[in-house]
Parts: structure tokens; sequence; C-alpha cells
């Protein structure tokens, strides 16, 4: 009887343990974040696919995109994690706690970044090319410019706002106008979306020792920058239609979301406070994926 009750406490102790290391990957990864990336990619090769979307390639280039942004989060954290335990949001994260060891990080990272960078290498350079750049530079440029200057988010925009760009380039081919709208709607919404973050969590990243807002302090400077740029957005995302890219219908909900952006941001302006904050950056949020929704609806 006690060698049975034995076994299932090992069982139980094995499963909870694989359950746990489960949970440390996708922490690793930033999983949900990187299934956004994903969608944007997605979204960038369904609207570059001309007549038909080859899904098999589809599939592989969200494996592939899923990976190396996996691995470009899972060298953030190695990078960051004395300073992850100085801050209660990130505390848990699983090499701020030791449960994971900085070798066994790094080797995960690498082995991510290698097997995602070879799968983007099957669609063409200029895929693989912006693949390794928007690693590079968001691990070892963007990561420790945070702790120096606001201007961290300005380069940290650009590879956050590859996916949808490498999507395109991976159907179709080329690197076209097409390609470089897409990446500026994406590049013009991370910065009131990751402002709002910043200014939501202001008092933790402080414990960091992360300067983001561009006044770094929660003022209306820094409220009249997500304004500004939730303003460029709109045209910014009209000109899919303007180009005869995608279809009125889709123009539409794209401008309105666009609109409803900016009153948020212009919100945050006017009140200054916290909670104007949380709703934008809540707004901001569904922003993307109504926006890349109805790209993808208009072209299907």
């Amino acid at each position: 009887m006690k060698k049975r009750v034995d076994n299932l406490s090992i069982q139980q102790n094995l499963g909870a343990q694989i359950s746990q290391k489960i949970s440390d990957l996708k922490m690793l990864t930033k999983f949900r974040l990187s299934m956004m990336v994903v969608f944007s990619a997605g979204a960038g090769f369904i609207l570059g696919s001309g007549v038909e979307v080859i899904w098999t390639e589809f599939m592989l280039l969200c494996l592939g995109g899923f990976l190396v942004t996996g691995a470009s989060n899972a060298l953030n954290q190695v990078i960051e994690k004395d300073f992850d335990k100085l801050m209660p949001r990130t505390e848990d994260r699983p090499l701020a706690t030791g449960r994971m060891s900085v070798s066994e990080g790094v080797l995960i990272a690498g082995v991510l970044s290698v097997s995602g960078l070879l799968i983007l290498a099957t669609f063409n350079p200029i895929v693989t090319l912006l693949g390794a750049l928007s690693l590079l530079s968001y691990a070892f440029v963007y990561t420790p410019l945070k702790r120096v200057s606001p201007i961290a988010v300005i380069v940290g925009a650009f590879p956050g706002a590859f996916p949808p760009m490498i999507g395109w380039v991976a159907a179709s081919g080329y690197l076209g106008i097409e390609a470089l709208i897409l990446f500026g709607i994406q590049f013009m919404w991370q910065f009131p979306h990751f402002w709002a973050i910043a200014w939501v969590s202001f008092e933790d990243y402080k414990k960091g020792g992360f300067n983001l807002l561009p006044s770094r302090k929660r003022d209306k400077a820094s409220a009249l920058q997500c304004v500004i740029y939730s303003l460029i957005l709109i045209p910014t995302s009209l000109l899919l239609y303007f180009m005869g890219i995608t279809g009125l219908v889709a123009a539409i909900i794209i401008g309105i979301t666009g609109l409803v952006y900016l009153l948020a941001s212009i919100q945050l302006y006017i009140k200054c406070d916290r909670k104007s904050a949380l709703q934008l950056m809540f707004t901001s949020f569904f922003y993307l994926p109504i926006v890349l929704i109805a790209i993808c609806a208009d072209k299907l």
C-alpha cells in the first residue's frame, strides 16, 4: 500500500514539475505577446498572397515567427534578470526567481532563434534578414537602452513593426509600398500603446530603473505624444484604401477604430490620470486585431 502511495506521490510531483516547466517556458517566451506578433505576420502574409493563400507556407511563417519572437523575449529576460527581481510585475519570471538558470535561458533562446531563422530562410533572403534584424535589435539594442533613455521606445518600435512587413514579403517575394504601409501602421500604433502601459506601470518601471515615458514623467507632455502618434496613425492606416489595397468597408472600420484610439489618447491628455491611461491601454489592445482582421476579411 505504501509503495502505491509513494508512486502516486512521485507521479504527482513529476506532473507538477512538468506543469511548472511549461508555465516557465510560456513566461520566458512571453507566449501571448509572441502570438500577437504571429497574428500580425500572418495578416501581412494573407494580404500579400495575391489571389490564393498557400496555407502550408502560412503555417510555416507563423512557426518561424513565433520561434524568433520567443527567442527575442528569452534574451530580453536573460539580460534583464536582475532588474526583473525589482518589479512586482516581473518578479515571478523564471530567471528572476532562479527556477531557470541563465545558461538554460540562453540555450533555449539559441535553439529557438536558430530554428526560427532557418524556417524563415525557406522563404527568401529579405525575410531572413528582417527576422534576424528584429531579433538582434530587440534583444541587444532596445533592451539595454530601456534603462538609459526614453528613445528606447522609438528603437524598439522598429522590430515591433517588422512582423506584418515580414509576412507580406514572405508571401509576395518583394519589399514594396504595401509592406511599408503595414510597417507604418504597426510602427505608429506602438507609441500610444507602449506609453499607456508605461504610464499605468510607472512606479513599477521606476523600481527597475526604466525610463520609458517621453518626458520621463506622467504629464501632459507625455500624453501629447500619444495624441500626436494616434493622429498620424489614421491617415497612415487609410493609405491601404487609397493605394487600392483594401476596399471601402475595411477603410471605414479602420477609420472608426483609429478615431476611437485617438479619442482615448485625447482623454489621457485632458485628464492625465491612471484611469485614462488604462482606457488607452485597453483600446490599444483592441485596435490592432480589429484593423488586421478587417484587412484580412476584405482580402479573403
